[in-house]
């Protein structure tokens, strides 16, 4: 059964990888492959896509290109053929920075606030009607940029002119796609935009990042020579869970190295290059998923207290592989092809699986630790104690700080509504793992191999196997020679664990 569900989970993600190479692998670009427009009040909007954009020197020279931009590649509008027997209204592509957003729209008499001119404003003569209503920024001259297309009788396909908007003042700029024209109900909107920063292609939220993965390869790095030192110095001592242990360092330092790569090709050529990203992806599912197996086993007290996981084995192997496709689905579905506003409801839907599971994985953990310990103290092994008990320390911390860290992060995005601390977004994500690697330093510091790393190692004493009940004696009646059965007194068992044996102060003392 555990194999079948092996290779139906290989089977997901090699055709979840094919389906991946087959997505559309661009920059900072957001494409409108025959989008329609939808209505938001009184007007038919496309949104184009928002970006934070750092600002770039003006440029006079018609022959020099900005630093920092967005560019119409190829925009264009059309409409069926059996609508194309009239000359439309205007089609308005409408960029603001977000503090200018009110500036878009107005209303007549106090009334509600309308985005396309109506016939009341039309006769205050503020604006012509079937236009967009805006007025210019007081703090961003020249601000908003409107352009607009219309049809002409007859015609199918109306192109917006090629042009480049260059960013001079750095913030969240917006970019939606307007029409007031009822009779252009079936128009969709064809090509794309790219938006670009002065350090490079990457968006202005992903910028920082690229920075702090290459801090974080370093860290890896200096963790790595720390680890590897030990374990090519105490090989022979070396336990299996500290074979675990390097396996999640190496598969850290990957990682780091492929997001920091990753984000610097991208930053470079303006085109996200896929292969690196998967990998990259990849990698990190496979760590954290290889990270949580470790902790719960360890929490099992497996290699240390118990020899093998028993009967719990599958179920491990299950929820591993569970957490390892969701994880891998939800990194896909935000990192790999071309950058997007991914909807809050799509990224909950990919979110809350991995939540779940992730909440499930830490009950199951604190569980197990808690029966370890107690079977610990029963039996005072006071070494293995000792060492568990300021793991099971460090856990609660990093819950206690993964916990008021999600508070943070749904404050922020509740009152973050238009994206206007779009500078600090990076730290978002740059938290988790921060947290991870911290942990990780915590736990290579418990299990270090040293010239004492056997004496934290599973061995049969020669007493009671740890997985029995705990309500059997712990106390261990002497043995008495065969030849003075006779004439020895009856041995009587100890009651309520009042007593130790000679052989329990022997087990005391090897702890």
């Amino acid at each position: 059964m555990l194999r079948r569900r092996s290779i139906k989970a290989f089977i997901f993600i090699a055709a979840l990888f094919c389906a991946v190479s087959l997505l559309p692998v661009e920059a900072s670009v957001h494409r409108y492959p025959g989008e329609k427009f939808g209505i938001k009040g009184n007007a038919f909007v496309v949104h184009g896509g928002s970006e934070g954009i750092y600002s770039s020197l003006p440029v006079f020279n018609a022959s020099s290109k900005p630093d920092s931009f967005i560019r119409f590649e190829k925009i264009v509008f059309r409409r069926p053929k059996e609508f194309s027997n009239f000359s439309s209204w205007p089609i308005h592509a409408v960029i603001f920075e977000v503090d200018d957003r009110e500036t878009i729209g107005g209303s007549a008499y106090g009334g509600q606030r309308a985005v396309c001119c109506t016939a009341d404003l039309a006769k205050l003569g503020v604006c012509k009607q079937g236009d967009v209503i805006y007025r210019p920024s007081t703090i961003n001259p020249g601000w908003p940029q409107v352009f607009d297309v219309r049809f002409q009788a007859d015609e199918l396909d109306a192109a917006l002119q090629p042009s480049s908007i260059q960013i001079t003042k750095t913030g969240m700029y917006n970019l939606y796609f307007i029409h007031c024209d009822l009779n252009l109900k079936e128009v969709t909107v064809e090509g794309k935009t790219i938006w670009k920063n002065p350090s490079g292609y990457l968006p202005g939220r992903m910028a920082p990042l690229m920075n702090f993965y290459g801090f974080l390869s370093l860290a890896f790095v200096v963790l790595g020579l720390f680890w590897f030192s030990q374990y090519a110095r105490f090989w022979r001592e070396v336990l299996t869970l500290q074979n675990c242990i390097t396996l999640v360092i190496t598969l850290g330092m990957f990682e780091m190295a492929l997001w920091y790569f990753d984000y610097a090709k991208f930053n470079e050529t303006g085109i996200r290059p896929i292969g690196i990203t998967v990998w990259a992806v990849t990698f990190g599912a496979v760590k954290r998923t290889v990270s949580r197996l470790i902790i719960l086993m360890v929490s099992m007290g497996y290699g240390v207290v118990r020899p093998t996981l028993g009967g719990l084995t599958s179920k491990v192997l299950m929820l591993g592989g569970t957490f390892f496709i969701a994880s891998e689905v939800l990194e896909l579905a935000e990192n790999v092809g071309a950058i997007s506003d991914l909807s809050g409801k799509a990224r909950l839907f990919f979110v809350l699986p991995v939540a779940v599971l992730d909440a499930f994985f830490i009950l199951w953990i604190f569980t197990s630790l808690s029966a370890t310990l107690n079977k610990l103290q029963a039996r005072r092994m006071l070494a293995k104690l000792d060492i568990y008990r300021k793991f099971t320390n460090a856990l609660a911390v990093a819950v206690i700080v993964s916990v008021g860290w999600i508070c943070y992060e749904l404050y922020f995005k509740s009152s973050d509504v238009y994206n206007e601390h779009w500078q600090n977004a990076w730290i978002i994500p740059a938290f988790w793992q921060v947290l991870s690697f911290s942990l990780l330093c915590v736990i290579c510091a418990l299990w270090a191999p040293s010239q004492n790393s056997m004496r934290y190692a599973y061995s049969d004493d020669g007493g009671d196997e740890f997985d029995k009940d705990d309500s059997l004696t712990l106390i261990k009646p002497s043995l008495i020679p065969s030849k003075d059965v006779r004439s020895a007194p009856e041995v009587r068992p100890a009651h309520g664990g009042n007593g130790l044996s000679n052989g329990d102060l022997e087990e005391d003392k090897t702890e």
